[in-house]
């Protein structure tokens, strides 16, 4: 019996040895939040000691800055945040919970990964500046030359247009993901729907120039708060991606509408299709599907990381289904605090 009872004293101080050498911060919390126990990392990125700080409460221990607003929000996991003791820390914390009502709040330092992501934006927001005027410098000289003057250059010619003006939209929207990366506040603008939308509808039908049924609903007689220049974007990248990808004949739907939880946008159309394999990573930059199918169909391979970055930003998110050879569903579902009502202006 003494025996049994020093090996599970062993194996105990074993584990709590291994998860106080952990390099993320572990705190193991009871079932009414008060602190059972903290490892050495968590004095270091979240100012917790052991065993000082037993049996309090974390919420007000921890109850300033962007941390304590993330415990007190009961969101179960905040990315890329300030640490409580050194705004120069960037962290990621998750809840993790078991046994009876008991949970452990996990805290990485991602300093490093924030650092190469800025360095990663920098770099692509300075390249795409410093191609912008080149290109337009090339298209100009494009278009003064007369394909008639040298008739055994036109479709040479007519290729180059093509590839100069969409490495001029690759750059643009390239640099329109970045400032939208590095936009941490939206405008409060009062985007009027309605209006958005019957734009939206006429871009459409200019896109598709009669090649597809293109249909419009709007039910939800709301609008929205928010930027009204990058919802306009986000919207309007959905559509012409479902006029690109549909094939003559096809139907393309727009709707607005309310739901329980708030109202959504969507566009579904009768295109190609998407496997499911490849849904998840369809927002990804230059993620294709088929790239000789987006290539020929002048696609950047950016407009659905627009996408979500706009909706990261209203607080709203992209739901994607899709089925191949049927169609695919694109929906952009925004919650009730987004919401307006028509011709009153935001305070």
């Amino acid at each position: 019996m003494v025996s049994r009872a020093r090996r599970l004293a062993a194996q105990l101080r074993d584990l709590r040895n291994a998860a106080a050498a952990f390099p993320d911060a572990l705190v193991l919390l009871d079932a009414d939040g008060r602190v059972r126990w903290v490892n050495r990392a968590a004095t270091r990125l979240l100012g917790l000691a052991w065993p000082r700080d037993r049996g309090v409460l974390l919420s007000e221990r921890l109850h300033e800055g962007a941390l304590g607003e993330w415990l007190r929000s009961g969101e179960a996991r905040a990315e890329d945040i300030d640490a409580p003791i050194d705004a120069g820390i960037r962290i990621n914390a998750r809840w993790i919970a078991f046994g009876r009502d008991q949970r452990v709040l996990r805290v990485r330092d991602v300093s490093e990964l924030a650092r190469l992501e800025q360095v990663r934006r920098d770099f692509v927001a300075n390249v795409s500046h410093e191609l912008r005027t080149p290109l337009t410098v090339i298209h100009g000289y494009l278009e003064l030359l007369d394909p008639q003057e040298v008739p055994a250059l036109a479709p040479v010619l007519g290729e180059m247009r093509v590839q100069s003006r969409r490495m001029g939209q690759i750059v643009e929207d390239l640099l329109t993901l970045s400032r939208l990366e590095m936009q941490q506040h939206l405008p409060e603008e009062h985007v009027p729907m309605a209006a958005t939308l019957s734009s939206i509808h006429k871009e459409a039908l200019a896109l598709s120039q009669g090649r597809h049924r293109i249909t419009f609903e709007d039910n939800a007689q709301c609008d929205l708060r928010g930027s009204a220049k990058d919802l306009h974007s986000a919207f309007s990248n959905l559509v012409s991606n479902a006029v690109r990808y549909t094939p003559s004949g096809g139907e393309i739907k727009i709707r607005w509408q309310r739901t329980p939880e708030g109202a959504e946008y969507s566009v579904t159309d009768t295109g190609y299709g998407i496997p499911a394999e490849h849904l998840a990573r369809l927002t990804e930059r230059f993620y294709r599907v088929s790239s000789s199918r987006s290539r020929a169909t002048g696609g950047t391979g950016l407009g659905l990381s627009i996408v979500k970055h706009v909706l990261n930003l209203h607080h709203a998110r992209l739901v994607i289904d899709s089925e191949p050879g049927k169609g695919s569903t694109f929906t952009c579902r925004f919650d009730a605090a987004r919401l307006l009502d028509p011709g009153v202006e935001n305070a």
